[in-house]
């Protein structure tokens, strides 16, 4: 099995200019080496066939994408419309400044296969490509973000993935994310 890093997460998770709520202590080349070198502690299935995560151990100081929201940091939450990239709408989204995570655990490369990437106008030269990457304290998936399943469900033409709306899943995403954030380091 090969895995290469897809155009979409290489500057999401390797910017050109780092920042601290990214991949930390490793360039993008020895990332894919590393996964394709090195045995997950664990393969987990993802919200559809064609998704699957690999559970590592972290070996960098790369810190949790997301915080608790508690009372003392409530304050410290902001929001905004971005887009991912240039070809998506803008989303309302909303981070943690001011807050720091710890570091994380494990690195969790979300993977699709090469007939998905397809699929959506991205031609890989493996069987699977990173699309994404979550750093956690445990060896699970954190859910998906809200909006990134309403737009899987728009399809590839929204800059998602054409799978549809799972209400449960949707759920519990929400019960997750009203109770957590991502963070951004400050400036």
């Amino acid at each position: 099995m090969s895995i290469v890093l897809t155009p979409f997460a290489r500057p999401r998770l390797f910017p050109r200019t780092p920042r601290a709520n990214t991949i930390q202590d490793c360039t993008p080349e020895a990332f894919e080496r590393r996964l394709n070198d090195e045995a997950p502690v664990a393969v987990l299935d993802g919200y559809a066939p064609f998704c699957k995560l690999h559970v590592h151990r972290n070996w960098t100081s790369t810190r949790c994408l997301t915080v608790p929201v508690t009372d003392a940091n409530r304050h410290l939450l902001r929001s905004g419309y971005e887009a991912r990239s240039s070809a998506e709408l803008p989303v309302l989204v909303r981070w943690f400044e001011g807050v720091e995570a710890p570091v994380a655990a494990y690195l969790i490369p979300i993977l699709y296969s090469r007939d998905q990437m397809a699929k959506e106008g991205t031609a890989i030269d493996a069987d699977w490509g990173v699309v994404g990457c979550l750093y956690t304290m445990t060896p699970e998936e954190i859910p998906m973000a809200p909006i990134t399943m309403l737009r899987n469900a728009l399809g590839v033409e929204e800059g998602g993935s054409g799978v549809p709306l799972d209400r449960d899943a949707y759920r519990r995403s929400v019960a997750f994310w009203d109770a957590n954030a991502n963070w951004r380091p400050v400036g």
